[in-house]
């Protein structure tokens, strides 16, 4: 059984070995994540060849994805390494301060005092310490420690609520989005946008260094959720960032804004990834909660196109049954899934031509109950109207462009394969990837497809034929 819901997976040290790099390939990775917030320059160029390489070599096509940092609101450095806030007694966030201790700590983001006043919230470590702010006094926050604990080195800072003022895109962000455009990655996902113009800035710079990564918001600011409309129609797609999100909305509020950013990118033809701490016991642990299947499940069943692995892939001890484990509850979870497509069309307005040919093919498909879907396509956006939609039938995207193929990696319910460049002859490009689609195992003799493909051949945007074949019927063109 083919799984329709895409595994992103982070590198680190504990999957960045060349044979732990291809088990969890093996195992059923389809995109990578290069968290930008860690390694150098020549660590992530290696990576990304070593991935290929092993892709490759294994057959199959893997995504890269580069996650920029973005800006640092975390506390410094400590003489100690950490200290213990005890309940009730006073502390000091100071951003002048290089070496925290008992009663100070210092500040990576030197203008929070700018962006706090008496009576704000201040969550520290995902939300473990809580600082009420009593006043602010030139580069001094002056806190009572609400909830106390262990504060160790670079912890995270917010403010309950949102209202930070730290730009998307610092300059060391410019710099790794260069550094992206180097590598080829294919997705560039941008850390604490609070508006459209963070996206539209992100994609600028990297049309500007060369590249054309698709853009994925991550959505962790109250102000990105209250411009969710506007983020989106500027990305290619959104990641549910859980983490620094519940911590600036409450953690209860999240489930139910998961469902709703999913819906909404769905609706936009936009992608989405689910992240965050979905397996997190399994850095340590050899099995998931039940907890974890339950979440991983849960938003496979919102209709996520890929759920993300972090630490549990880059420092835990178990990277490939990890990997393993969520193959396992996707499919499982996919076979739940209710296929309700004529009720999907009823509220959908069609006015482009390769757009509606893309809709009529899932409409096919539906009711003839066809073996597979193929589009042949040059950027991959009829593969992506697709797959926004369930139809109950796998589709398979055929292209000549490497590029478009590593793009697809991210499509739920897409499977891409890579076909020789586009012949002239439209006889001729059906019945080699009729062929292509036998060889690959995906269908047999005597199987019906449905076929969408454009005319001319090999036109960027100009899918305009649907056609309906019984596998082995066709006559092998003269000039095949």
């Amino acid at each position: 059984m083919s799984r329709h819901t895409k595994i992103v997976a982070t590198l680190g040290p504990a999957s960045s070995d060349p044979q732990i790099l291809e088990a969890i390939i093996r195992a059923g990775v389809d995109v990578v994540r290069l968290n930008f917030s860690h390694g150098k320059l020549e660590d992530h160029i290696a990576l990304a060849t070593s991935l290929r390489e092993i892709a490759a070599r294994v057959g199959r096509s893997v995504g890269i994805l580069a996650d920029l940092q973005g800006p640092k609101i975390r506390v410094g450095k400590f003489e100690e390494g950490k200290v213990t806030l005890e309940e009730g007694s006073p502390y000091i966030l100071d951003a002048r301060c290089e070496l925290g201790n008992r009663e100070r700590a210092g500040l990576d983001y030197k203008d929070l005092p700018r962006d706090v006043s008496a009576g704000n919230v201040l969550l520290l470590d995902d939300g473990r310490i809580v600082l009420d702010v009593e006043r602010v006094v030139g580069h001094e926050i002056f806190t009572v420690v609400r909830h106390g604990g262990v504060l160790s080195n670079n912890k995270g800072i917010n403010r309950q609520g949102g209202g930070l003022s730290a730009p998307a895109l610092t300059a060391k962000d410019m710099d790794d989005i260069k550094t992206a455009a180097l590598i080829g990655v294919d997705f560039l996902a941008v850390s604490f946008p609070k508006s459209a113009s963070d996206m539209y800035m992100a994609r600028q710079l990297m049309l500007a260094a060369g590249s054309q990564a698709l853009t994925i918001a991550k959505i962790e600011r109250v102000e990105a959720v209250a411009a969710l409309s506007e983020i989106l129609d500027a990305s290619d797609g959104v990641m549910v960032a859980r983490g620094d999100l519940a911590v600036e909305v409450g953690d209860a509020a999240v489930p139910a804004l998961q469902k709703r950013m999913i819906r909404m990118a769905r609706e936009r033809n936009k992608l989405t990834i689910t992240a965050t701490q979905m397996m997190e016991s399994m850095i340590l642990s050899p099995i998931p909660t039940r907890a974890e299947v339950s979440d991983v499940a849960n938003a496979v069943l919102d209709g996520t196109d890929a759920v993300m692995l972090s630490a549990e892939t880059a420092a835990g001890k178990y990277p490939v049954q990890t990997v393993e484990s969520v193959v396992r509850i996707c499919l499982e979870a996919e076979k739940s899934e209710d296929v309700t497509l004529d009720r999907e069309f009823l509220d959908r307005v069609f006015t482009r031509i390769d757009q509606s040919i893309a809709m009529a093919a899932l409409f096919a498909a539906y009711h003839l109950k066809v073996k597979a879907v193929a589009a042949l396509t040059q950027s991959g956006s009829t593969a992506l109207w697709m797959s926004r939609l369930n139809c109950g039938v796998p589709i398979y995207a055929l292209t000549p462009e490497p590029a478009t193929l590593t793009k697809m990696t991210l499509y739920r319910e897409v499977y891409p394969l890579l076909i020789k460049q586009m012949q002239s002859d439209r006889d001729v490009q059906l019945y080699e990837a009729e062929q292509l689609l036998i060889g690959a195992g995906v269908v047999k003799k005597g199987d019906l497809i449905v076929l969408t493909i454009g005319e001319p051949v090999g036109t960027t945007g100009g899918t305009n034929t649907l056609k309906i074949i019984r596998v082995g019927e066709q006559q092998a063109p003269a000039k095949a």
